[in-house]
């Protein structure tokens, strides 16, 4: 597990790249990908411009790995737990695990297959049954085409709202909404 965590975590930071300033980007100034409230919240004071790729790292760990309870998820399913970690990171942990939620309540053959979650966006012992459940009987690509519709969806709500993230839509499109 330790081994996929890293090349998840390695993989977004390398997607986000390095420093960034952008005066369109409602998250201000970033490096990482981590922007500076996060980098605050998580203990982290120093100037954005130099603060080392391994505090981002233990960042992504803490605040996204974790909270998506990923390593419980890639127990089952590698793909969506890299899938919930990288929606986690745009969207926030919430909403990543809402998206699983409503995703899995959607494909439970009426709740034939198990009974409908609470979209409570928290990641619990019942999610985790209902995944198993699942991927038991359903195909994980399919799970992986609704969190990254309702990723996508999202994205394109977003950019319409606000007009400055239209620069971003295309990139986020491109690199996070995987096919």
């Amino acid at each position: 597990m330790a081994a996929l965590k890293q090349k998840i975590i390695d993989e977004i930071i390398r997607v986000e790249g390095g420093y960034v300033n952008d005066h369109n980007d409602a998250g201000g100034e970033t490096n990482f990908g981590i922007t500076r409230a996060v980098a605050k919240a998580n203990g982290y004071y120093g100037a954005m411009q130099t603060m080392p790729r391994s505090v981002a790292f233990d960042i992504y760990c803490a605040k996204y790995w974790d909270s998506v309870k990923a390593g419980s998820v890639s127990l089952l399913s590698e793909a969506i737990a890299e899938e919930m970690v990288d929606t986690a990171v745009n969207m926030g942990p919430s909403r990543a695990a809402q998206f699983l939620q409503r995703s899995l309540n959607v494909l439970n053959k009426g709740g034939r297959l198990y009974d409908d979650l609470l979209a409570d966006s928290i990641i619990g012992p019942t999610t985790l049954a209902a995944l198993s459940l699942y991927l038991r009987k359903r195909d994980e690509i399919v799970l992986l085409r609704a969190l990254n519709s309702l990723q996508g969806a999202f994205y394109i709500e977003l950019a319409e709202r606000r007009g400055t993230d239209e620069a971003f839509l295309y990139g986020w499109l491109k690199n996070r909404v995987a096919i």
